[in-house]
């Protein structure tokens, strides 16, 4: 008699992945309509963006979405990487769990070899098509293309129809002439898809929207259902620094995962391993670590126990070990941040972009992680709605599972208020014209599901964001503070350069007496000196305009600076006043004791590349008291420019300086 144990083993068997994933959809973020359309977008879009930056190219990449039936769509990505050679074309679109980057310890989008396959294989699941996947690599004469499906049972790819191609022709064939004939060399792959096109914040056009926010560097063109050409594009030439593989840093990591490192290294030593399989660790540090636990340096790996693991562990949370290093990661950069936000979101006319905040390296499961953020506050953004977040992982945006990420668990917990934004309940999102960007660099991003939509809720991620999000709202609170300033200064600007001197025409008028002069009374009232900046769109791209008023009882002489990048600099910056430009686009005006009651104008034209690059918060003053300065803050110290003593200049004239006549001219001692 057969027992219930043997009849159930018979029907005991594998799984293959492929097949798991084929009935657990859902877990891979095919739960919808309308995600399974933008999922398939973006794992394709992510693999591009990742081939060209290995291959050091400046991404290009083509999307384009057709309607073949009521829900059918046909996705078409094209992009100008590296290529894929033939024989790995099949698996890269065909086999789940396959890629290079898995084992990989650095930054990359694309991490399990899932999603463009996953993809595929959806689209075969909902509409019974093969994919066409195509490809040429730099300096073969032919590329090569081939319909693509999934063997769910076996997890291995079916192909047909292979067969080599002119990519020139290839391109021309599937009418995506537009920019890539110049190209040689790139992949193409072109599926059906059941979904559904919507439009709003969770849409194909907003996914790569908030994609070239954080991939500045690439130029991204979008064709909808309706043939409608969008162009994203690029902000900059400059490439991301390529990331490095490196070895885990032991900060954080799990006892299992370090009993399974020690199982399989081909250290002999337990000095050795540390040092050969972890990042950061020195002979010193090595030996200080075994010391702590009361190991020997000698004793094999393999060989120990459960409780000197245990020791192991703890020691190293014990003893001190430098921050991992950061050539692993590929953080977008302030600079960058920065302008991304402004080229992509200019049509919104933002008032404010806070300087982004970068902070240093952390460490969580031995996967060194930076967090960036950074705000874009006024202009055209809602007043009574909530905050924008804009999330992303490794330059990904984060469209779905806003409420289960880490990156709004910081926000919520945050008390917006103290920083000029309106929080009902003391509590949660905040409300304002505001737009909240956060961005988590990781070797792994810990994401909650491998649809990778939210970032899980580490304590020590969480710390970092809210330390991020901090700064960023300090420099936005000083900006609400300095306007509201500005704002009451301006009021009493303007009624005492109008009201006054109506008053003295007046009072001279009843008394039959000359109108006198009140300058004087004018500097003594308002005892600042007025700098404010404003630009015109021209053109040749900006006019900048910069005016000095100086209302102190005293002739006034210091520096104003500001930063533009250097090729956005018109021949038009060179006047009378400029003191140096550096080749990095840091300018420098020296204003020559200016007289009291007189001002000066400065005006520059910036070509259409720095447009978008002008803030009136970028201008900054040295060499005189901030205390005294209304429309610009004190030079940061990190120009690298040495403080300069604070002074007023003494009024009587030195023979060798000029003078500004009442229109701001120079005029000489002499005359």
């Amino acid at each position: 008699m057969v027992s219930t144990a043997e009849r159930l083993a018979k029907k005991q068997k594998e799984i293959s992945v492929s097949e798991f994933f084929e009935k657990n959809r859902h877990i891979l973020g095919f739960d919808s309509l309308s995600k399974s359309l933008i999922m398939g977008v973006k794992e394709a879009t992510d693999n591009s963006l990742d081939a060209c930056e290995e291959a050091g190219v400046l991404p290009e990449v083509y999307v384009g979405i057709d309607r073949t039936g009521k829900e059918d769509f046909r996705v078409t990505i094209l992009d100008n990487g590296p290529g894929i050679v033939k024989k790995n074309l099949p698996n890269v679109f065909g086999r789940l769990l396959y890629g290079s980057r898995f084992h990989s310890l650095r930054q990359s989008r694309g991490q399990q070899g899932i999603g463009i396959s996953a993809t595929v294989m959806y689209g075969q699941m909902t509409t019974g098509r093969p994919a066409i996947g195509a490809s040429k690599i730099e300096g073969s004469d032919t590329g090569w293309s081939m319909e693509i499906s999934v063997d769910t049972k076996r997890n291995r790819p079916n192909t047909r129809n292979e067969q080599a191609v002119i990519w020139e022709s290839f391109i021309a064939e599937q009418g995506l002439t537009m920019m890539w004939t110049e190209y040689d060399h790139g992949t193409f792959i072109s599926y059906t898809t059941k979904g559904r096109y919507i439009t709003g914040k969770q849409s194909i056009y907003e996914y790569l929207r908030q994609t070239a926010i954080v991939n500045p560097h690439a130029r991204i063109t979008f064709v909808d259902i309706e043939n409608k050409v969008t162009i994203f594009e690029r902000a900059t030439t400059e490439m991301p620094p390529v990331a490095k593989e490196i070895k885990p840093h032991p900060t954080g990591i799990e006892l299992g995962v370090l009993m399974s490192m020690a199982k399989t290294t081909k250290a002999r030593q337990l000095s050795a391993f540390l040092k050969q399989d972890f990042s950061r660790i020195s002979d010193r540090v090595a030996n200080e670590i075994c010391e702590t636990g009361g190991l020997n340096i000698n004793k094999k790996p393999q060989s120990l126990s459960l409780e000197e693991y245990k020791s192991l562990l703890d020691a190293i949370d014990t003893v001190k070990i430098m921050a991992p290093q950061t050539d692993c990661l590929s953080p977008i950069g302030e600079a960058l941040i920065r302008k991304g936000l402004r080229h992509v979101l200019n049509e919104m006319r933002p008032d404010y972009y806070a300087p982004p905040v970068s902070r240093s390296p952390k460490v969580t499961s031995g996967n060194p992680f930076i967090v960036e953020a950074g705000i874009v506050y006024g202009g055209d953004l809602p007043k009574d709605q909530q905050v924008q977040i804009l999330r992303f992982g490794n330059r990904v945006p984060l469209l779905y599972q806003q409420g289960a990420c880490v990156i709004t668990k910081a926000i919520e917990g945050i008390n917006w208020r103290q920083y000029g934004l309106e929080q009902r309940g003391g509590r949660g999102i905040p409300y304002g014209p505001a737009i909240i960007m956060v961005h988590v660099a990781s070797t792994k991003v810990p994401f909650t599901s491998e649809a990778k939509e939210a970032i899980a809720n580490l304590e020590v991620m969480r710390q970092e964001v809210d330390l991020a999000l901090r700064g960023c709202a300090r420099n936005l609170k000083r900006h609400l503070n300095k306007q509201e300033k500005r704002k009451k200064t301006r009021v009493k600007f303007e009624i005492v350069q109008e009201i006054l001197p109506q008053i003295a025409i007046k009072s001279a008028a009843i008394l039959e007496r000359d109108v006198p002069d009140i300058s004087g009374t004018i500097t003594k009232i308002m005892n600042v000196i007025w700098i404010d900046a404003s630009a015109e769109r021209t053109k040749k791209g900006l006019r900048v305009t910069v005016r000095v008023f100086n209302y102190t009882n005293k002739k006034q002489t210091f520096k104003l600076h500001t930063l533009f990048p250097r090729e956005a600099l018109d021949e038009s910056i060179i006047s009378d006043h400029i003191a140096d430009v550096e080749d990095d686009g840091r300018i420098t005006w020296e204003i020559k004791k200016l007289p009291k009651t007189n001002s000066v104008e400065i005006s520059f034209d910036l070509k259409e590349l720095g447009a978008s690059d002008f803030d009136e918060n970028d201008i900054y003053v040295s060499g005189v008291n901030p205390a005294l300065v209304m429309g610009a803050d004190q030079l940061p110290g990190d120009w690298g420019i040495k403080a300069m003593d604070i002074t007023e200049v003494e009024e009587e004239d030195d023979d060798d300086e000029l003078d500004y006549d009442e229109n701001g001219g120079t005029i000489d001692d002499e005359e």
